[in-house]
């Protein structure tokens, strides 16, 4: 595989690179005294990207979302200009929309349309009610954002006579390809999409010409990437369904659409496995080692979530309940630590959920603990360095969630922990295909299922646990982020 400077060289000394996404690697907070300070933005493509933003120069086109942003870019008019982060090398360019407009945007379509159809998190008898609001916030809102983002990439164009490589991200810009073909006809232009992509039958829950829309865009592109080959498959399925026109072609992985022929492949997303483990071995890390000392037990299951519904958390503590009822012998023997990231606390249905989590757990201590043992411990905050601290003392590393993208946790804990920790996985996270042969797989519903695989984690024979362990490692190393980036990289080449 190609070294990732030399790929970057290759690549970018024939074309200039713009990467999309909805949030961006820096975000400008305003001082006590008025003045924008600069801070790395936080969300999953800025993690994925951080080591390329110091290897490469290209320009990281972003929402404005801060007041900071909003006034570096002189309310979007600037054009791009160099991040004053330390060690990066691109350059920034903002995306500044009315606040009406991204509402809209996001807050009625991206979020309560497109990711909880995507996660298939709906309960379809009640919601969603796709009413004249959300027809109204398609037009007025995601079409505008998206025809935003495509403006900009142009404006920035106007002066370079060589087609551009646009690397999109996510749902939020789904009709982006569509705007930038029609003003770039020769640009390269690949999507990615984190999340996962449902069968044709749950998009119909969607009006049909919203999908249509987004699946006439996505095939604007030359290359669609997905986390999984499940993905891949159901999106060719998608296309087939709600574009009659297409032509695919399950066997290659592709989609001719209007004299374009769609590449459509599979990224697995992965982590920076020597950061991670730097900073799960720092002298901040270190000191919450010694702080966990006291909530650790003989045996330790742990997780580590964002407290959203799809991740299923009730179910893994209703699980661990049964064990403690089924085997009376590991009470006051195994302690259960769970590292809870409160999300999107706004919306009412996690907020119940989050209220469930605090029953089930209130339930489980009060049935099963004493004064002298507490068997599940939570700690509820965004603590990345205390996570990972956590997730060198796990036996059991519990994943068991309902349908995602792909989960980063799965593979961070493997190449941290300290104890030989056996990785109980969901059959339906989008980490379960790479990981299964060294994990133990459970369907995310079946809750006895669950607790005998925590079980049979727990009280696996130490070779089998070192065994399972390295298996899991060895993958993790072998594909890290970099060998993420390599492999697009390498795509996008293939078409200058």
């Amino acid at each position: 595989m190609a070294d990732l400077a030399q790929l970057c060289d290759t690549v970018l000394s024939q074309r200039r690179l713009f990467l999309v996404s909805n949030r961006g690697p820096v975000e400008h907070h305003m001082t006590a005294d008025g003045r924008p300070e600069a801070r790395r933005g936080s969300g999953g493509v800025v993690t994925a990207f951080s080591s390329i933003t110091q290897t490469a120069e290209f320009t990281w086109v972003a929402s404005a979302m801060s007041e900071g942003d909003r006034l570096v870019s002189n309310n979007g008019q600037a054009p791009s200009f160099k991040s004053p982060l330390p060690g990066h090398m691109i350059d920034l360019r903002y995306v500044v929309t009315p606040r009406r407009v991204y509402h809209k945007f996001y807050n009625v379509v991206c979020n309560p349309l497109l990711w909880f159809l995507q996660h298939y998190m709906w309960n379809p008898p009640y919601n969603p009610n796709v009413d004249a609001n959300v027809h109204d916030a398609w037009e007025t809102g995601y079409i505008p954002v998206n025809q935003a983002f495509a403006q900009a990439i142009v404006e920035e164009c106007r002066d370079d006579p060589r087609p551009p490589i646009i690397f999109g991200h996510d749902y939020h810009l789904y009709l982006l390809p569509e705007f930038v073909r029609e003003k770039l006809p020769e640009a390269i232009i690949q999507h990615f999409i984190h999340i996962p992509w449902p069968s044709p039958r749950y998009w119909q829950m969607i009006p049909a010409y919203m999908i249509q829309r987004i699946c006439s865009s996505l095939c604007s592109a030359d290359i669609v990437g997905f986390q999984t080959p499940l993905d891949c498959r159901s999106f060719i399925d998608t296309v087939e369904e709600f574009l009659p026109e297409a032509s695919v072609n399950r066997k290659e992985g592709t989609v001719d659409w209007r004299d374009r022929r769609i590449q459509v492949k599979s990224y697995p997303l992965s982590i920076n496995v020597a950061e991670v483990q730097g900073i799960a071995n720092s002298p901040r890390a270190q000191e919450y080692d010694t702080r966990l000392a006291a909530h650790t037990n003989e045996i330790n299951i742990v997780r580590i979530d964002r407290a959203e519904p799809n991740k299923n958390i009730v179910r893994g503590f209703k699980a661990f309940g049964l064990m403690l009822a089924k085997y009376p012998e590991l009470r006051g023997r195994v302690n259960f630590l769970a590292f809870l990231v409160p999300s999107r606390t706004h919306i009412r249905q996690y907020q119940r959920y989050m209220d469930d989590i605090q029953q089930t757990v209130n339930h489980v201590n009060q049935t099963y603990g004493n004064d002298d043992w507490k068997p599940i411990q939570t700690f509820i905050e965004n603590n990345y360095t205390q996570a990972l601290a956590g997730m060198k003392l796990y036996d059991a590393l519990l994943v068991n969630t309902i349908i995602e993208g792909m989960n980063l946790v799965a593979k961070e804990g493997p190449v941290i922990n300290t104890r030989d920790g056996v990785l109980v996985i969901s059959q339906t996270s989008g980490v379960h295909h790479q990981l299964a042969p060294g994990a133990l797989s459970v369907s995310p519903t079946d809750i006895e299922g669950t607790m005998e695989a925590l079980y049979q984690a727990i009280t696996m024979p130490q070779e089998q646990r070192k065994k399972m362990a390295s298996t899991l490692a060895e993958s993790v190393c072998r594909e890290d982020i970099t060998h993420w980036i390599i492999r697009q990289l390498e795509d996008i080449a293939k078409l200058l």
